[in-house]
């Protein structure tokens, strides 16, 4: 490459003449840069930083609990019934002597599989769906959105419960229903995304060099268009876990003595004058991830890019 034409004096060139210039060797420039950007970023958000080692401690107690307690959830000791919160039981116990935070670790293992479920059955169902309606369009763009505004017309929870009552009970079961009441959010994302990037130059560009369909589609609408609905699978994690512990608390989860957390909440509200760590703790557990979620979403969703 070339500078331009740069003024003769400061420089000692023939006048006309433009100096070359030399390559960028700095070794900064690399991924010690990029690495240096990202503590950065993460140093001033004190916050963020706070809700990823929540989230990360979550995901370690649902895949391996044996890291945080070698207690059985299920095992009680009768004679250690209500005992608050200590250093024998971090939690306390409930009313058969079982740990409260063995419990609670072993039903981020059941919680949060629903939740993954649910988020992987709306991000699929609805991507596809808004995919399709949005890349097609015509006709097939009508009748899938007007099925979706169906769907946006009935409120999720109560969606929920029409379909984890037709399905039955069972923690699948329920995750099935929770992701299907998301299905129209991801849908209009993942449409409104497609419409943008169908428009651009890129693409108007791929087509007339007589690519595929396909192969516009795969390599430059959905690459373009995932970046917003990803945010929104992160963003929905959260309200599926809300959604999953509400129906686990209206009965509608794994069966006793499965320690989901919506579970765990609503025996412990029997107990609340005399043990109110067993539904409180839980109820904290819950809410921390929930705000860490959300954060994290915050942050996906354009804190990234101004930074950079």
């Amino acid at each position: 490459m070339t500078r331009p034409l740069v003024d003769d004096v400061a420089t000692g060139a023939a006048p006309g003449l433009a100096r070359p210039v030399e390559p960028d060797n700095d070794p900064s420039a690399g991924p010690g840069l990029e690495l240096r950007r990202v503590l950065r970023f993460f140093l001033r958000r004190p916050g963020l930083l706070t809700s990823v080692l929540v989230v990360l401690l979550v995901v370690l107690a649902a895949f391996w609990p044996g890291l945080f307690t070698s207690q059985d959830p299920l095992h009680g000791v009768p004679s250690h019934n209500f005992r608050s919160p200590s250093g024998a039981h971090w939690f306390g116990t409930d009313e058969l002597g079982r740990d409260l935070f063995s419990r609670v670790v072993h039903g981020a293992q059941l919680s949060l599989k629903a939740t993954l479920i649910a988020v992987a059955v709306a991000f699929v169902v609805g991507g596809l769906l808004g995919l399709v309606a949005g890349f097609v369009g015509r006709w097939v763009d009508d009748v899938l959105m007007r099925f979706v505004d169906v769907l946006l017309s009935i409120p999720a929870l109560f969606l929920s419960l029409a379909l984890v009552t037709a399905l039955g009970y069972g923690t699948v079961k329920v995750a099935v229903a929770v992701g299907a009441a998301s299905v129209a959010a991801f849908a209009r994302v993942t449409r409104s995304e497609v419409l943008r990037v169908r428009q651009a130059v890129f693409v108007e560009a791929s087509r007339s060099c007589g690519s595929r369909w396909y192969s516009v589609l795969g390599r430059h609408v959905l690459p373009n268009a995932a970046g917003p609905v990803i945010v929104l699978a992160t963003l929905d994690f959260g309200t599926s876990v809300l959604a999953v512990s509400s129906l686990s608390f209206l009965g509608y989860g794994a069966p006793p003595p499965a320690p989901e957390w919506g579970t765990l909440i609503s025996d412990g509200r029997n107990y609340l004058a005399n043990a109110w760590w067993l539904t409180a703790l839980p109820g904290l557990a819950i809410a921390a991830t929930v705000l860490a979620t959300n954060r994290i979403a915050r942050a996906l969703d354009g804190e990234w890019s101004r930074q950079r």
